[in-house]
Formats: structure tokens, sequence, C-alpha cells
């Protein structure tokens, strides 16, 4: 009689947790690397928002101002009407006034004490044109706003220091004892400083978007 042989099979269960346990693996690897690849992606655009995203931002309120270029075409113009009416000399220190007070605003410099005073100085050589004191008042009213460009320059562009103390200088070279037609030249060259000054600022846009990052 035939020898009947039953070999027992082999369980499969050993194979199915390993088929598994290996898949498992897998989507943990992949679902892993996916996630640090989201993280390193999101860190890195944080990234380039804070270096790139505020900067374009502000450069452009900066290097925009249309009141500081207003400023400076005007200066650039030279008209040279500087007469005994002194319209020229209290129409540069209005648009002067203003594009201080632009640029004092970009960078949230409240300014509104100084240039009230420096407007009434303005003010006062446009009333007499044969007054002999029109030179004192042009060089108070250009005084405090170069003290004030100053301050503008000292707080948010320290690379403009040597042409904010250009600024001073012409200022302080205006003589209140002479006639302001026998100095006209130091009075508009203290335009012309203050123009050269705010027409960097207003193109110096890395220094202006430090310092608003700063605050």
């Amino acid at each position: 009689m035939a020898e009947i042989r039953i070999e027992k099979e082999s369980p499969k269960w050993p194979w199915i947790l390993l088929i598994l346990a290996v898949v498992a693996v897998l989507i943990y690897v992949f679902a892993f690397n996916g996630t640090d690849d989201q993280t390193d992606e999101r860190m890195q655009q944080d990234r380039n928002e804070e270096t790139t995203g505020d900067f374009s931002d502000t450069s452009h309120a900066a290097a925009n101002n249309s009141v500081v270029a207003v400023y400076v075409d005007y200066i650039k113009d030279d008209p040279d009407q500087m007469g005994l009416d002194h319209d020229f000399t209290n129409e540069a220190l209005i648009r002067l006034e203003k594009a201080t007070n632009a640029m004092a605003d970009e960078i949230g410099y409240d300014i509104k004490k100084d240039m009230d005073e420096a407007r009434t100085h303005a003010v006062k050589i446009t009333k007499d044109p044969f007054e002999t004191t029109h030179a004192n008042s042009i060089r108070k009213s250009a005084e405090i706003l170069a003290e004030v460009l100053q301050n503008i320059q000292e707080r948010a562009f320290s690379g403009l220091a040597n042409e904010a103390n250009e600024v001073k200088n012409a200022a302080t070279a205006i003589d209140p004892e002479v006639l302001t037609l026998d100095q006209k030249e130091d009075i508009k060259n203290f335009f012309r400083e203050s123009a050269d000054l705010l027409e960097k600022m207003n193109n110096n846009a890395y220094q202006m978007q430090n310092h608003v990052r700063e605050q």
C-alpha cells in the first residue's frame, strides 16, 4: 500500500506582517520627507519675505516720494529769480518745508512744531519788500530746516552724515546782517545742498528699509 505523505503548509501570516511592516516604513519615510521639504520651503519663503518683501514696499515709498521730487526739480531748474519781492526764496522755503515734512513722515518722525516755526519766518520775507531783516528770517528758517534734516539723517540715513553737515554749514553761511540780494549765491547754495541731501534720502531705500524694520 502506497504511503501517503501530507506536508504541513507553512503559515502565511508572518509574510503578511512583514509586507505590512515594509509598507508602513515606506509610508512613514515618504511622509516625513515630504513634511521636511514643506517645512524647509516655508522657512525659506519666510526668509525671502523678510529680506525682500518688506524692502520692496519701503523702497517704493522712499524712492518715489513726489513731494521730495518736486522740491528737488524746482531747485535743479535754478530759475534765478531772486528779486526784491523774494518770491523765489519764499517759494523755495515752502517747498523745502513740504519736502522735509514728507521725508519725516516716511520714518515716522513728528516735526510739526519745527515746521510751524520755520514757516512763520518764511512768511515774513514777503510782507515788506523793503524790510532789511529778510536775511535774518531766511537764516532762522534755514537753521530750523537744517536741524530737522540732520535729525532725519541721524535717525534713518547714517551714510549721509556729510551731506547733512553741508546743509547745516550752508544755513549758517547766510549772514543775517547782509541784504538778501547781496548774498543770493549763499542762499541758493543752502537750497541746493538741501535738495542734494533730500534726493539722496529719497533714493536711499536700503537704509530707510532697515530703519523701518528696527522700529
